[in-house]
C-alpha cells in the first residue's frame, strides 16, 4: 500500500475513534426526598412500608389529631351559628323605614317630637353598626375555622410527588419531632445520567439534543441532554452534562452506571 494512503487511513481511523469515545456516568433519580413532619406529635398510623408505590398527595403518616378534630368541630359550630346575624338583619329591615319616616315627620310641626325622632334614628344607627360588627365577626370565625383545618392537615405527612417508598424510620406510638426525616421517597420514573466529558465535546452539545443512553443488560434508551454545566473543572478540564431519559417499569435503578457515546 502507498505509505501516504496508509498514513491517511490511520489518521482517519484515529479521528473516528476519538469522535466515538464512550463516557461513563452515574444514573440519578429525578427525586430522592427525605420527608419530615412540620409539627411534633405521637404517630397514630403509618400508612406505607418500604417498596410501596405512592401517588402525589397520598397520606403517608398520621399523627394523633383527636384534640384538633374537636377544636375544628367547635369552630365550625360557632361559624354555622347565624342566629344573631339573621335577627339583626331582620331588625334593620324594620327600623330603617321607621327612621326614614321619623326624619320626614320631624320636619312637620307637632307631628313627632324631636326625642322620638332621635330615638328612632339612634335605633337604626345601632342596628346597622351591630350588623357590620357581626359580619366582621363571622369573617374572623371563618378564618379561625380554616386555621383549625390547616392545623389538622399539618398532622399528616403527604407525598409531595409520586414515587416509591425506600425507607420508613418511625412506628406507631413513637414521638415525631419536626424536621426529623421519617420517610424516604424516590421517583425513578424519569432518570438523569450525570457524565463528565471533555470541554471540547461539551461545546458540541445543546440542551434538548437527542443522546442515547446505554445501560448494561438493556437496549439503548433514548435520552435528551437536559443540562450542560457552564463551569469547566480546572483540574481535569471536564464539564458535567446530564442526560434525561424515561424509565418505564422502573427497569433502571438509580445508582447504576450508564454510558453515552460522543
Amino acid at each position: 500500500m502507498n505509505p501516504m494512503k496508509f498514513l491517511l487511513s490511520l489518521l482517519a481511523l484515529l479521528a473516528s475513534n476519538a469522535q466515538a469515545a464512550d463516557f461513563v456516568g452515574i444514573v440519578h433519580a429525578r427525586h430522592k426526598l427525605s420527608l419530615s413532619l412540620p409539627v411534633a406529635g405521637v404517630v397514630a398510623k403509618v400508612a406505607v412500608e418500604p417498596g410501596r408505590r405512592v401517588e402525589a398527595q397520598q397520606a403517608l403518616i398520621y399523627l394523633d389529631e383527636r384534640a384538633l378534630v374537636v377544636e375544628e368541630q367547635r369552630r365550625k359550630t360557632v361559624l354555622d351559628d347565624q342566629s344573631e346575624l339573621r335577627a339583626t338583619e331582620e331588625r334593620l329591615k324594620i327600623v330603617q323605614p321607621l327612621a326614614e319616616d321619623a326624619r320626614k315627620l320631624a320636619g312637620s310641626r307637632g307631628a313627632i317630637s324631636r326625642e322620638d325622632a332621635a330615638r328612632s334614628e339612634l335605633d337604626y344607627v345601632v342596628s346597622r353598626g351591630r350588623l357590620a360588627q357581626l359580619q366582621s365577626q363571622k369573617e374572623r370565625e371563618r378564618l379561625e375555622h380554616q386555621l383549625a383545618q390547616l392545623d389538622r392537615q399539618q398532622r399528616r405527612l403527604l407525598a409531595p410527588v409520586a414515587g416509591v417508598i425506600t425507607k420508613v424510620g418511625i412506628d406507631v406510638g413513637e414521638w415525631a419531632r419536626p424536621g426529623d426525616a421519617v420517610i424516604e421517597l424516590v421517583d425513578t420514573s424519569v432518570l438523569h445520567l450525570r457524565v463528565n466529558v471533555p470541554a471540547a465535546a461539551a461545546r458540541k452539545l445543546k440542551e434538548g439534543q437527542a443522546l442515547p443512553v446505554s445501560i448494561e443488560g438493556l437496549d439503548s434508551l433514548p435520552g435528551t441532554v437536559g443540562f450542560i454545566s457552564p463551569v469547566t473543572d480546572a483540574a481535569s478540564g471536564l464539564v458535567e452534562i446530564r442526560v434525561r431519559f424515561n424509565n418505564p417499569g422502573g427497569k433502571v435503578a438509580a445508582g447504576s452506571k450508564g454510558i453515552v457515546k460522543l
